[in-house]
């Protein structure tokens, strides 16, 4: 296995997809594999990032839809295909192919700011853990591309909710990353909540995610981001997630929902 030092820069990998023929291209991108697939934050931003090259003036995301639908491997292809243009908003399909079969499917809303018609400002955290404080957490769970990451613990004291996960996120490479990518890349990193409420060990896997972003221009401090998973329902080989994530000081930049499904 590389180590995170050698392995390049995601943001430069997705800067680098090479465009052959209607689709891009990215080859050997095993460094963010977990187990058969690709960590989802990896491909979904493969698939933003091939949004951006084919339409570079498109204005800010706002929301996405992704469908994972097979395993995504090392080497993928992606389709980028205009559903609408309208004078503010823009809706973009991608499609992402892996060994000639569609593996994911991202359905992307972006749109510029126009004046406001009133505010709702977003939700600050008050029982924030700062991850100055935070202690780290070592990787020892064998995740190809936790490797890419600095993780540090985030719940706060007396936070004893069941089927919720709380961690700080760094990427230990952030070159090349627009701020909208980076919440795009690290946004799925970490595991549904409803881990920590299985009877035994089994495999999980994602099978839909919808995110929102709460403003274009997210800012944080030295790279570090909280992340939030929590269950909401979990029954009968299902789970529902929601995930959310604040910047250093406690601020609201994304919310999400998530299905999973839970085998074993």
């Amino acid at each position: 296995m590389s180590s995170a030092a050698t392995l390049p820069a995601m943001g430069h990998i997705g800067a680098g997809l090479t465009q052959v023929g209607p689709r891009f291209v990215a080859t050997g991108v095993d460094g963010w594999l977990q187990g058969r697939t690709m960590y989802g934050g990896a491909s979904t931003f493969l698939a933003y990032c091939a949004i951006r090259q084919a339409m570079p003036d498109l204005p800010s995301l706002r929301a996405g839809q992704i469908g994972f639908i097979a395993p995504v491997g090392a080497d993928v292809e992606i389709e980028v295909l205009v559903l609408r243009q309208g004078k503010n908003v823009s809706q973009v399909q991608t499609d992402l192919y892996c060994d000639g079969s569609l593996a994911h499917r991202g359905m992307w809303v972006f749109g510029g700011a126009r004046p406001a018609n009133g505010a709702v400002a977003a939700s600050t955290l008050a029982d924030i853990a700062l991850f100055e404080d935070a202690a780290p957490i070592p990787n020892s769970d064998g995740l190809h591309f936790i490797q890419n990451l600095e993780m540090r613990y985030g719940k706060a004291e007396g936070d004893v909710r069941p089927g919720v996960v709380r961690r700080w996120i760094r990427l230990k490479n952030r070159d090349g990353l627009d701020p909208i990518g980076e919440l795009v890349l690290l946004a799925d990193a970490l595991p549904p909540g409803s881990l920590r409420e299985m009877e035994r060990r089994g495999p999980i896997s994602s099978i839909s995610w919808a995110i929102t972003l709460l403003g274009d221009t997210p800012t944080t401090r030295d790279g570090w981001w909280l992340l939030e998973t929590a269950s909401n329902h979990m029954a009968e080989g299902f789970d529902s997630e929601t995930l959310r994530m604040w910047n250093a000081d406690g601020v609201e930049v994304m919310r999400g929902l998530q299905s999973v499904a839970v085998f074993g």
